[in-house]
This record gives C-alpha cells, structure tokens and sequence, in this order.
C-alpha cells in the first residue's frame, strides 16, 4: 500500500473526493444503494487515517464524517428544490448514521495506535540510554 504523507487538509480534501466519488458510483452502478455506500466509506475512512501525517493525526476522525456527508448528498433521494435536496441529505444521514459512526470508529483507532507506535519509538531511545 502506498505511504503518502497527507496534511490534515490533504487528508479531508482526499476523504471528500473519494466519497463524492464513491457516491457517484453509487448512483451510476448500484441504484443510490446507501447500504454500498457505507460499506466503501469504511475503507476510505482507514485510508484517510493510515495516509495522514503524524502530525495531522487528529485531524481523520474529524474530516471523515465530513465526507460521508459530502459524498452521499448525489445519493440521498431528495424530490427537487433546495429543501426536498436537505431533507433528504438529513435523512440520508439520520438513517445511515451507523455507518457515519463506524467509519468515524475506525479513523479515531487507526490514529491512536499510529499516535501511541509513535510515542513509543519516541521513547525507546531513551530507555536504552539510560
């Protein structure tokens, strides 16, 4: 896998344009399935958190939700106009927030153990030092 080094805005902007994509191959391939939809958000979730620099780790589990709602604004079914478009991003959301949550799961646990193997190596030096 590669091992691109995101900043925290290179890391939302990647998260926000692959769930928008992954949206759109929703909406082409799968019929607005938003049951596919959270499943591919999962891996983009992980990919978002292992590719972000370590000193931008707090910043996946933060723009990750924000790309699940980017993305899945071309699947939600909402009927024309601006309100019946917010509505049905809001129910979208409110129905499939299970996803939202373990997506956002998965990128808050990718970045702690990345945080703490961090602190560890840190560490390590100094213990043989002494």
């Amino acid at each position: 896998m590669p091992r691109p080094r995101l900043t925290g805005l290179g890391g939302g902007l990647f998260a926000c344009a692959a769930m928008v994509l992954v949206g759109g191959i929703c909406w082409l391939l799968f019929g607005s399935s938003l049951f596919v939809y959270g499943l591919l958000f999962l891996p983009v979730a992980a990919a978002t958190a292992l590719w972000v620099r370590p000193a931008d780790l707090i910043t996946a589990p933060i723009s990750v939700p924000i790309a699940f709602a980017a993305g899945v604004w071309p699947i939600s079914g909402g009927s024309g106009g601006i309100g019946g478009q917010l509505m049905g991003l809001v129910s979208a959301l409110s129905l499939h927030a299970g996803w939202l949550y373990a997506g956002t799961l998965v990128a808050a646990l990718i970045a702690v153990v990345r945080k703490a193997v961090l602190i560890g190596r840190r560490r390590m030096p100094r213990r043989i030092t002494q």
